[in-house]
């Protein structure tokens, strides 16, 4: 049984009749249940418990803010990930064809842009300045990472008249959002900061997916066959490829269940050694003649030598399990004389730099849709999430309370198992 808080904060009660028509509005009273095995729910009734829910998304027949005198602004931060542009494109036409939003602002390079210092100017957002951004990868509005000082990013709302914050972002973005929205209710301001969650890994947790995950699994695949096409192509060929996924192995997991060609899935949720490694490696070359290993960048830090620096955003830097595996891979079977071909694939950098696959740019512009419809109706520190495939509202600290992770012994990691052939342990 869960013991967590799903609701959300509001700023007030909504008096003001939405604007749209021709649509069925969302109660309040909708919700999404968390959990969705009957023996879970039935734990909660037998102790007079009700099951924990989300709030469901969606437009509400009353709002809170006076679109015509609103302005809004939006954020980017951390890393590039595919549907960004679509995001910051559907909230600016959400804003303005759904509500007559006019007043919408885009403060360039993350929460830096909310700090007089940089000297960032920002942009005024427009259905004409963002009629085509999806179709370009990256952020229109430029990113960064690094924590700022929360006073001065709230003093910056408060003079500029700024009611409503996006934030795009992961985990740090969250918590960053978090923090704002704290010092907001601290000076009893009237400001609603709602966060998109932003995570190529997909690892926010109470959050099914989040976008870019999809499109990151699809180009990776391109690289799964090229590592397959590289190793079939010689004697005793191996192709290894590092895929994004710090603390999460989201992405190693669905590119091998995508690509049944690879047979070898390291994530950081389930350990391994060198010494149980390579000889079911060897094991495998001795077998077939050839192999496909997929590398999560968290995968095998353990069996590392942490550098101990930190980015600017506070993150562990992560030694190279790419380069790690090669090396080692190398010196095993050149220890053995066995003859390998291994060519190492690190696509990290394309993947999240391209534009949004269709599925991923529709989901993106329904959670742009649904951010906005949130904001509208006063809530705040919250993000928009999905589960069991409905759109809903999160509590930012319910969001960044852990990160997503495998289970090593839930579905998708035996399913991996089972399509890979991988030993489970290789200790």
């Amino acid at each position: 049984m869960i013991d967590s808080d799903f609701n959300i904060k509001k700023l007030g009660e909504c008096r003001i009749p939405s604007p749209m028509t021709g649509i069925n509005f969302i109660d309040d009273t909708k919700r999404v249940l968390y959990d969705d095995e009957l023996d879970e729910i039935k734990a909660y009734l037998n102790t007079g418990k009700e099951p924990p829910s989300f709030e469901m998304a969606g437009p509400k027949e009353k709002v809170y803010f006076d679109p015509s005198k609103l302005k809004c602004g939006i954020v980017t931060c951390g890393g590039l990930c595919p549907g960004l542009n679509d995001v910051i494109r559907s909230i600016t036409m959400s804003l303005h064809n759904h509500y007559g939003v006019r007043n919408i602002f885009g403060f360039l390079y993350g929460y830096e842009g909310l700090i007089p210092k940089y000297k960032h100017e920002h942009v005024e957002l427009t259905p004409e300045e963002v009629g085509r951004i999806h179709k370009m990868g990256g952020t229109f509005l430029s990113s960064s990472r690094g924590r700022q000082d929360v006073s001065q990013m709230v003093d910056t709302l408060e003079r500029m008249n700024i009611n409503v914050l996006f934030t795009i972002g992961g985990d740090g973005t969250l918590q960053g959002a978090h923090a704002i929205a704290k010092e907001i209710e601290k000076r009893g301001l009237k400001i609603s900061v709602i966060g998109v969650p932003k995570t190529i890994d997909n690892d926010i947790s109470f959050i099914q997916t989040t976008f870019g995950f999809e499109t990151a699994v699809t180009e990776a695949r391109r690289s799964t066959y090229s590592a397959h096409s590289e190793a079939t192509g010689a004697r005793n060929g191996i192709g290894l490829v590092k895929l994004m996924g710090r603390d999460s192995g989201f992405i190693a997991a669905y590119a091998a269940l995508a690509d049944t060609q690879v047979n070898f899935c390291l994530i950081p949720e389930a350990p391994f050694t060198l010494e149980g490694f390579l000889p079911a490696l060897e094991k495998r070359i001795d077998q077939k003649g050839h192999a496909v290993i997929v590398a999560a960048e968290g995968a095998g830090q353990d069996i590392m030598e942490c550098t101990g620096k930190k980015d600017a955003s506070g993150n562990v830097r992560y030694s190279d399990i790419g380069l790690f595996l090669k090396d080692n891979i190398n010196a095993y079977f050149n220890k053995k004389e066995k003859e390998i071909n291994l060519k190492y694939i690190d696509p990290s950098y394309t993947i999240r730099s391209i534009p949004a696959t269709a599925k991923d740019s529709a989901f993106c512009l329904l959670l742009g849709q649904n951010a906005v419809h949130a904001a509208m109706t006063g809530r705040t520190d919250m993000v928009v999430g999905y589960w069991k495939n409905v759109f809903t509202h999160v509590p930012i600290p319910l969001a960044v309370s852990a990160r997503k992770k495998i289970d090593p012994e839930g579905w998708l990691w035996n399913a991996v198992i089972a399509s890979t052939g991988q030993t489970r342990e290789m200790l």
